[in-house]
């Protein structure tokens, strides 16, 4: 440890921290462009010098070590003068457009000049004039604003992994650019917008459209993945403009994917605002009656209920109320097919923890792409392996992952291998304190899933990734209402009822679809051609052209509603907007229905609700705790442990496009043709 004084307070800090850190540690202010704690330090901005004791002039915080009985000032004259310099040097070039830039308000350039530079330049000469990018269709450059920070090349480099940015020339002249032109390839990219600390890249698709003082912010939770990114959701009026994350270092860092971020434009359009009747737009107590009406013919036994990949918590657990209530047990929360033994928690769930990445010794992937299927959670792993002293494995298809990795092969026979302790990859797990095997959940929709799900965790005990202190096998899942629906025990209980794959074999006669909308339905209707369907969603989209009884549904911007994430996390996301004519959020829909057919569900308002969820279902409880779930002993379900020889495939194709609301995206259309050179059109008719 080192002690030292800043501003005549004495602090103690570790060996090898700045004296910016050592300030923020105090509480202390030092402004600053170029440095961002998530980044190497570049040194280049100059914007936090301070004065120290014994050297000669002023030095950049952010470099300078900490040293015993140093003697720091922040404040005094010479440092406000250095900083007014750095502040007039760096104005030379700058354009005075702060009227109508999009970082207008928000922008660190312009709160500390109204500090440090409050008088005019001394330089009277032509500002320089630098070409702007094309980047993509996520992020829009003005490089006349660019002050050279260096952070957005940093940020491409280290967090991403896809070194697409870099300088050009040197002094006055230095081009910051792509060398040759073409757009950004990072499922990340849009944190740059977050990163720039002037107004030099900016939110494309919300360009000129609002002003950060008229808009109004609300606490959420990303949807889109199953990392449960903490997200905050700027609204104006009734309008969503943008979203942009929330810090959170147990779960995203402070990034988030860019789905996350720009999708939300598939939420204004080809919505489901009213109910309809055989295609006819009716009222709810029509809907209802034709509902009431055909579940009364049917038996609970010809009933099924599927739940979509974002259906939150609670509206889950009123359907499985309600089907409980009229005696039917064929629900399923996994429309892939997936099937899970929900006996015990770890067997889903990502037990390490997301933070639990920065303790692992070697990672094994196996048959997934995190890049893909959770961009924020593969820039975690990047993070560990730049940190050195760990190695990781792919058992796969090969991917462009952003780090490099060794590849064991694309079948289960490369798990059967490492058992065997074969490989020079089996030495080092056999050498590591922490190993960490992620399974990816597009495996347990493989006819073997549950084999190769039985045979991953046998290895993790075999090189003792699973103790009392550490259980390092983990279930990535890719979608956010998954392990919410597996706790509430969402599926059909074993050797009675049916999931998706009864319904695909035409058991069912009536099909109740909350949200779900990755379902073949040529093959649903051939199966069984007088199959009724009701659809509850918010999208007009495969599920609702194929219904039979369309109610409209609240998004999840439109309703307050607990997520789980992969590390069976619980995160509450608040309402931001209102839902569109008479939509309702699902829940609510659910009880409203459950009173006409005559089997009340016993609560009237969400906090009722959720008083029932949580006495039912403890973990969801909204507090801190661990979320690693220690594994003591192997699954029970499996009658049959043998793995095919069949190769992994991608759980995604196209991150761009993988659900309703991404589907029904311009942004997000242009990011499939501009970024991957696919035709939208093709993934937009959905699964």
């Amino acid at each position: 440890m080192t002690k030292l004084v800043i501003d005549n307070q004495e602090i103690e800090v570790e060996e090898g921290t700045s004296i910016l850190q050592a300030c923020e540690q105090l509480g202390i202010k030092i402004p600053r462009f170029c440095y961002h704690d998530k980044l190497s330090v570049a040194g280049n901005c100059r914007m936090c010098l301070v004065e120290v004791e014994n050297m000669a002039k002023p030095v950049a915080s952010c470099v300078q070590p900490c040293s015993e009985g140093m003697v720091v000032h922040t404040n005094t004259s010479n440092v406000k003068n250095a900083r007014d310099s750095v502040m007039e040097l760096l104005l030379i070039n700058h354009p005075l457009d702060c009227p109508v830039c999009d970082q207008g308000g928000e922008c660190d350039l312009q709160d500390y000049a109204y500090e440090y530079r409050n008088k005019g330049s001394r330089y009277n000469f032509a500002k320089r004039q630098m070409p702007n990018k094309d980047l993509g269709p996520l992020i829009k450059t003005d490089m006349n604003r660019c002050i050279a920070c260096t952070r957005c090349i940093r940020f491409m480099d280290e967090i991403c992994g896809v070194p697409s940015l870099g300088g050009l020339y040197r002094g006055e002249k230095l081009d910051i650019g792509t060398y040759v032109s073409k757009v950004l390839t990072s499922e990340l990219s849009g944190n740059l917008i977050d990163v720039c600390p002037v107004g030099a890249l900016t939110n494309k698709p919300a360009a000129g459209t609002y002003r950060p003082w008229e808009l109004r912010k609300t606490i959420s939770v990303d949807v889109f993945d199953a990392v449960g990114s903490n997200i905050c959701i700027d609204t104006r009026d009734n309008e969503i403009i943008r979203v942009t994350p929330i810090r959170n270092d147990g779960v995203n860092e402070e990034w988030i994917s860019d789905k996350a971020r720009f999708a939300i434009d598939g939420l204004k359009k080809n919505r489901i605002d009213a109910p309809y009747v055989d295609k006819v737009q009716a009222d709810w107590s029509e809907a209802f009656n034709q509902i009431s009406e055909k579940l009364g013919k049917t038996s609970p036994e010809r009933i099924a209920v599927i739940a979509g990949n974002m259906v939150d918590c609670e509206s889950m657990f009123a359907m499985k109320m309600l089907m409980s209530a009229m005696k039917c047990c064929n629900l399923d929360c996994c429309q892939d097919g997936s099937v899970y033994d929900i006996s015990a928690r770890n067997n889903y769930i990502f037990n390490a923890g997301i933070a639990g990445i920065d303790e692992a010794d070697a990672i094994i992937l196996i048959g997934t792409n995190p890049r893909k299927e959770a961009p924020v959670l593969n820039a975690r792993i990047r993070k560990r392996l730049l940190k050195g002293d760990c190695s990781i494995a792919l058992i796969g298809e090969e991917a462009d992952l952003g780090y490099p990795y060794t590849h064991l092969g694309n079948t289960p026979q490369a798990i059967t291998s490492l058992m065997g302790v074969e490989g020079d990859f089996a030495y080092i797990l056999s050498r590591v304190d922490k190993p960490m095997f992620i399974l990816g959940a597009g495996v347990m929709a493989r006819d073997d899933g549950a084999a190769v799900h039985q045979n991953a965790k046998i290895l993790a005990h075999r090189y003792g990734a699973v103790r009392t202190d550490w259980n390092g096998f983990n279930v990535l899942q890719n979608v956010s209402s998954r392990v919410g629906g597996l706790d509430i025990g969402f599926v059909p209980p074993e050797g009675t009822g049916y999931g998706v794959h009864g319904v695909y074999e035409g058991k069912a006669d009536v099909l109740w679809l909350v949200g779900a909308d990755e379902l073949d339905f040529d093959r649903i209707r051939k199966a069984n051609p007088n199959v009724f369907i009701i659809y509850q969603g918010h999208i007009g989209s495969a599920g609702a052209e194929n219904a039979d009884v369309v109610m409209p549904a609240a998004a999840y911007t439109e309703k307050d509603a607990i997520y789980v994430n992969t590390e069976g996390r619980p995160q509450t996301a608040f309402q931001a907007v209102f839902p569109p004519g008479m939509a309702k959020p699902d829940w609510s829909i659910i009880r409203e229905f459950s009173e006409l057919y005559g089997c009340k569900l016993p609560f009237d308002s969400l906090a009722e609700l959720r008083a029932l969820m949580f006495s039912q279902v403890p973990v969801f409880i909204i507090e801190e705790h661990t979320h690693q779930e220690i594994m003591t002993s192997y699954s029970s379900y499996l009658n049959d442990s043998t793995m095919s020889n069949a190769p992994f495939k991608p759980a995604i194709d196209n991150f761009y496009m993988t659900d309703t609301i991404s589907r029904n995206s311009d942004t997000m259309k242009k990011c499939t043709e501009q970024i991957l050179g696919l035709s939208s059109k093709t993934y937009s008719e959905g699964a």
